[in-house]
């Protein structure tokens, strides 16, 4: 008996991951060994960004939340360390967004701190 190369389980998963290199260029996209390599690095990478991603946006709100700190006069851990001293339980999202679109009530809350 002849041995079956192309059963459609098989073909399945080579298909599955031909489909997953899509983007790929050149061999990876189209050679079923070197396309493999690449789906396996490229959900590495995704692994790996979806945390990073977490990290370098926490980043951006500090630095937004720093430069508008420096504009009313008070460093970025004096205003945290008042922030909690007076039980304000804004995350620092929320603190990037004030500070950048209502400048007002970021003034606003700097004078709370400032008390």
């Amino acid at each position: 008996m002849t041995k079956v190369k192309f059963a459609p389980s098989s073909r399945r998963r080579r298909k599955k991951t031909l489909k997953a290199a899509k983007g790929q260029r050149g061999a990876r996209s189209r050679l079923l060994r070197t396309a493999k390599e690449a789906v396996r690095k490229a959900m590495i990478y995704q692994f790996k960004d979806r945390k990073r991603k977490k990290r370098e946006f926490r980043s951006l709100w500090i630095t937004r939340i720093s430069a508008a700190c420096k504009a009313e006069g008070i460093s970025y851990s004096k205003f945290i360390a008042g922030l909690k001293k007076a039980k304000i339980e804004l995350n620092r999202k929320c603190l990037a967004e004030i500070a950048r679109n209502d400048s007002k009530a970021f003034k606003e809350l700097v004078e709370k701190v400032k008390i």
